[in-house]
């Protein structure tokens, strides 16, 4: 709580004050200084709370930031991994690819091979 709202709660307070003392002593004057006073602390207790409000922010802006930071490091930190990964699966395949290429290629080059030599003898 800061003074403008300490300060706003205590006008209103005697603006209500004021105003009930004119009430029963049937002045106007009173009555309407009372409700003046009760405007005006109302406004200034609602400036305060404000003040609070934003102070609150500003002190969590930080917090929010350096959280939002750590999150997005650790969000790179697994994206990384994940190519490393999808790089060390495609390395892999193409390893594997390139073997069954060879393999299908010499098992062709067998068949057309035994072909060629079956041919020529009948």
């Amino acid at each position: 709580m800061n003074k403008h709202e300490l300060h706003g709660g205590a006008r209103y307070l005697g603006g209500k004050v004021e105003k009930a003392a004119g009430d029963v002593a049937d002045k106007r004057d009173w009555q309407a200084d009372g409700v003046l006073n009760q405007v005006a602390g109302a406004a200034e207790n609602l400036l305060g709370r404000a003040q609070s409000v934003a102070s609150d922010v500003a002190d969590m802006t930080p917090g929010l930031i350096d959280g939002a930071r750590e999150r997005l490091g650790d969000a790179a930190d697994r994206a990384s991994a994940v190519a490393r990964h999808g790089t060390a699966v495609a390395e892999t395949t193409v390893r594997e690819n390139r073997v069954i290429s060879v393999a299908i290629v010499a098992a062709l080059g067998g068949v057309a091979l035994g072909w060629l030599l079956f041919a020529r003898r009948h």
